[in-house]
């Protein structure tokens, strides 16, 4: 069972359909209860971290996201906009708390015309940085598609999962401590890829043996 936090913010349905398609048993959750009692949590989102965050905030929901990972150790995936909910904060139009479950700030892209524009939108090659759930060999180097502006800054190099270039610097796109998880790219709009991705960290937290994924 696998639940997926409705936020009001963007691609619910795409992602929900995306881990239908690698056997997983979805529900949508919009209460801190629902979120609260969930085995996996998910948090997807598009748009701005101001509002994301007055969400999480109303009725506890946000609570329940930090009790989920913190006290009951129970995994968490956040993706795109939900991996930056999880740093301690963003100084997207101005400075924000988030969620504080990995030490780090969310700042904007720098621009370096004409190669490197803000937003970045498009395909990336992705690096794992360490062994990770989330990418093994067959995963590891593919491409997948990103749409942000701002983007992850870790405290810690090791919650870094797997970076990209961009403007000449590697930034970080995927993290991973212990029970949270995280991508700054969409899973769901990145083919293939994207798919296998998270049949690998499903079968991890499921504790499975890893098999091909059915086309």
């Amino acid at each position: 069972m696998l639940t997926i936090l409705d936020l009001d913010i963007g691609n619910l349905h795409s992602v929900a359909n995306a881990f239908r398609r690698v056997g997983a048993d979805v529900s949508i959750a919009r209460t801190a209860e629902a979120a609260q009692d969930a085995r996996i949590l998910v948090l997807p989102g598009v748009g701005a971290f101001e509002r994301a965050m007055g969400r999480l905030n109303e009725h506890g929901v946000g609570a329940a996201v930090r009790r989920h990972a913190l006290e009951r150790r129970r995994p968490l995936i956040g993706i795109c906009l939900g991996m930056q909910l999880l740093a301690e904060r963003s100084y997207e139009h101005g400075e924000f708390a988030g969620l504080g479950l990995l030490a780090g700030d969310v700042v904007q892209l720098s621009a370096q015309p004409p190669r490197y524009r803000v937003p970045h939108i498009g395909w990336a090659t992705v690096k794992a940085t360490k062994p990770s759930a989330m990418f093994p060999a067959d995963v590891d180097g593919q491409s997948f598609y990103h749409v942000h502006s701002y983007h992850l800054v870790c405290k810690d190099p090791g919650d870094v999962a797997a970076t990209f270039e961009f403007g000449g610097r590697p930034i970080v796109t995927a993290i991973e401590r212990d029970n949270v998880f995280g991508m700054q790219f969409h899973p769901e709009k990145s083919q293939d890829a994207g798919l296998d991705l998270l049949h690998s960290l499903l079968a991890h937290i499921n504790g499975e043996r890893l098999m091909t994924r059915a086309a």
